[in-house]
């Protein structure tokens, strides 16, 4: 059985349908999960995983335990006391969302420091382990999608720097593949698209899927960060602001590891936005 934290997000909903896909028995879970949230008679619970406790009684016989980072709530988890629950509840193999800037932006508390001690705690468990660490996601797009509805408009800052994102839905058979397969034990894998693209040419890319024009407004860096600000603190503002504007050779680099897990290449912005088009409509 696989237990498939933060189910009701871009990933683990996404890894909760490939799993169920395959046969596999799944118990879903996250602070707000409801049964509409998950397949027709997958067992679902709500856990928070800042409360370990929470998560024991879901863990309870599972095999294998897909972990999320806990996002802007991590520095308020106890990976070791999840990572405890989970063994004795019968896991042997975790496979962990954490992030690329865990690498690239160690001096970062936010993305780096704060993941780091996650990664470090999975890789101390005792049990089998996989971690991701992909850069940004497709799916962060939807920030724009009510601009998109009302005004056929996208606002954002750097809008000529590239970033090679990835579909979170690659990002979940990557980490499919990492729970039910051998082989992927001790190994760290870095997730990005196929190439890079720009915040313009994303934009482009949505008013192709929705057969019409949608106009690119570029933000200052000041405007972006009021928005930012609206809903994540004002550390983890600035070194996302930091990733998009002026990024790392490394946040660069497409990386070959998704690819290599999947026998194909990962999708394309385009792909995700036709998939997608219907929110932006």
């Amino acid at each position: 059985m696989y237990v498939v934290t933060g189910a009701t997000g871009n990933v683990g909903r996404a890894l909760v349908q490939a799993l169920v896909a395959t046969g596999e028995e799944v118990t879903a879970t996250s602070r707000g999960i409801s049964e509409a949230d998950v397949p027709q008679g997958v067992r679902h619970g709500t856990a928070d995983l800042t409360e370990a406790e929470s998560l024991r009684p879901l863990l309870d016989g599972a095999d294998a335990l897909f972990l999320q980072n806990g996002g802007a709530t991590a520095h308020l988890m106890d990976p070791q006391q999840i990572l405890g629950a989970a063994k004795a509840g019968g896991v042997r193999r975790v496979v962990l969302l954490s992030s690329q800037a865990v690498a690239t932006r160690p001096e970062s508390a936010s993305h780096g420091r704060i993941g780091r001690a996650i990664e470090d705690a999975v890789r101390e468990s005792g049990l089998e382990w996989t971690i991701l660490r992909p850069g940004g996601f497709h799916s962060n797009a939807y920030a724009w999608a009510e601009a998109v509805r009302a005004r056929r408009t996208v606002a954002a800052p750097f809008g000529d720097v590239g970033l090679p994102s990835i579909d979170p839905g690659d990002i979940a058979e990557v980490a499919a593949a990492a729970l039910r397969q051998d082989g992927h034990a001790g190994r760290v894998y870095e997730l990005t698209g196929p190439f890079l693209s720009t915040p313009r040419q994303r934009a482009e890319a949505l008013g192709e899927a929705l057969g019409e024009p949608v106009r690119f407004v570029e933000l200052s860096r000041d405007e972006a960060r009021a928005q930012l600000l609206a809903f994540m603190p004002e550390p983890v503002a600035e070194t996302t602001l930091d990733i998009l504007g002026t990024p790392t050779p490394a946040e660069q680099r497409v990386s070959p590891d998704a690819e290599r897990v999947l026998g194909r290449a990962p999708r394309t912005f385009a792909d995700w936005a036709r998939r997608h088009v219907g929110a932006f409509r």
